[in-house]
């Protein structure tokens, strides 16, 4: 999410600390999405902190029949990096839809997303996805 190894790492070990804190003193989160959303505002912050890139708009394409096929032949990394470029809430959505650990419902939760926005936000990073897919691997035409 942030982009930085080194940043994702501080605020990961934050994140501990606090739920360690928490615990030691009794009041261990009830809330079993807490440690999501404690990492998630850690991350915002720490980003906000650093430079921002450019609000550019990017271009988007169709989904392609082939796009699974595409996604497979790029590197995990790659997928990230391109990730943590999106915009939030854009980014916190993606990550967790690309992690397919949570439903629906758990990700509106975990971002703290309306049932209206999270559907425009992955249709349209899904469509700007395809789009750097076409650019990184065209893909050849049949006629």
């Amino acid at each position: 999410m942030l982009g930085d190894a080194q940043k994702a790492r501080e605020v990961f070990e934050a994140t501990l600390r606090a739920a360690t804190e928490r615990a030691g003193e009794s009041e261990a989160p009830v809330d079993r999405f807490w440690l999501y959303r404690e990492a998630r505002g850690r991350c915002l912050e720490a980003s906000e902190q650093s430079l921002q890139a450019e609000d550019v708009d990017l271009p988007e394409e169709e989904l392609s029949p082939t796009a699974l096929d595409q996604l497979a032949q790029i590197d995990a990394d790659q997928l990230a990096i391109w990730i943590s470029a999106a915009p939030e809430p854009q980014r916190t959505a993606l990550a967790l839809f690309y992690l397919d650990e949570f439903t629906h419902r758990e990700l509106l939760k975990i971002a703290e997303l309306k049932t209206a926005e999270l559907g425009p936000l992955l249709s349209s990073a899904r469509r700007q996805l395809q789009a750097w897919l076409n650019t990184i691997l065209p893909v050849e035409d049949a006629s």
